[in-house]
């Protein structure tokens, strides 16, 4: 019998301290608000107001339920807004993942920003070695995916973001770095005269994140098309592991041109262009944003799309 209606008829009564004043607050009549009081007290066989006493003043049966509406009335008042804020698309949740293992040092200044501007949405990161990333965001399991990917998936929604260079990344005395210097036409070395071909990797070990051979860069756009592989392929989650395994020549790898150009500028490895007859300018690959095209009225996954698009504008 006692609903929310009462707390809030008791707590205006205790603010205005008369019938005439509390409906007034309630958008009710004087007598709508009597009628409310004589309802719970009958019911409960128990006064709540003194009546008489001008302002009204409370029972101990009325500061009990006075009580009760300041523990309950906060919280129903902080749900009510919150509620709002998700139909207005203002709060929530946005899970992120990335097929791209070394995007995040471009889009850590975009959370950053994106926290500030959504403070109520929380951010939650997914692991980016799942497989079938792309069934993830089909499935609702994340909310948006970095990738190289534009599967033509019924619902899903790419934006694209910017291209980039997947070169080879080498120990500066790996063998293989006497070939195409960027200076080639500078130097007496023969081998300064040609370029790396996917033959040359047959017999060398590649370190890689742990994905699916076919989702790596430099298989499916350099090796793939001459049908062949590297020797050995390992496996490692983190760059800078990767990053020690070929500069101590355990193999190579093939990092996106922004990655590799860090490490490069310190001398721990030097780079190289893939280029074959499938790739005669380089390995390029463009990079998007994949999302549900039924979360794209969202506000604040409309927000996170302006900021992605404001990183590629010129």
């Amino acid at each position: 019998m006692l609903e929310l209606r009462h707390l809030l008829t008791l707590t205006a009564l205790r603010t205005h301290g008369s019938l005439a004043a509390a409906a007034e607050e309630l958008h009710v009549t004087a007598s709508a608000v009597s009628h409310q009081l004589k309802e719970l007290e009958n019911y409960y066989a128990v006064r709540l107001v003194n009546r008489r006493t001008r302002p009204l003043t409370f029972t101990p049966a009325g500061n009990a339920v006075l009580q009760l509406a300041d523990a309950i009335l906060p919280q129903v008042i902080r749900t009510k807004n919150n509620l709002k804020r998700l139909a207005n698309g203002q709060a929530g949740r946005l899970r992120l993942a990335s097929e791209c293992h070394s995007c995040f040092d471009w889009l850590m200044p975009i959370l950053n920003q994106f926290r500030r501007d959504w403070s109520d949405v929380e951010l939650d990161f997914a692991t980016g070695f799942e497989p079938e990333p792309h069934h993830l965001l089909s499935e609702g399991d994340i909310d948006l995916l970095i990738t190289t990917s534009n599967l033509d998936i019924a619902g899903i929604h790419y934006q694209p973001l910017f291209t980039y260079e997947s070169r080879l990344v080498l120990a500066p005395t790996h063998p293989l770095a006497s070939i195409s210097h960027s200076n080639s036409h500078n130097s007496s070395n023969s081998n300064s005269n040609r370029q790396i071909a996917p033959s040359d990797l047959t017999e060398q070990t590649l370190i890689a994140y742990p994905v699916e051979t076919e989702r790596l860069d430099v298989m499916d756009k350099f090796m793939a098309p001459a049908q062949l592989t590297f020797k050995n392929i390992r496996t490692t989650e983190l760059t800078a592991m990767l990053i020690q395994l070929v500069a101590s020549e355990r193999g190579v790898a093939a990092l996106p041109d922004w990655v590799a150009a860090e490490y490069e500028k310190k001398g721990w490895v030097v780079t190289r262009p893939l280029i074959s007859e499938a790739t005669p300018k380089g390995v390029y690959c463009q990079l998007f944003a994949a999302t549900r095209q039924s979360s794209q009225e969202t506000a604040f996954m409309q927000g996170f799309a302006k900021l992605l698009e404001d990183l590629v504008k010129p």
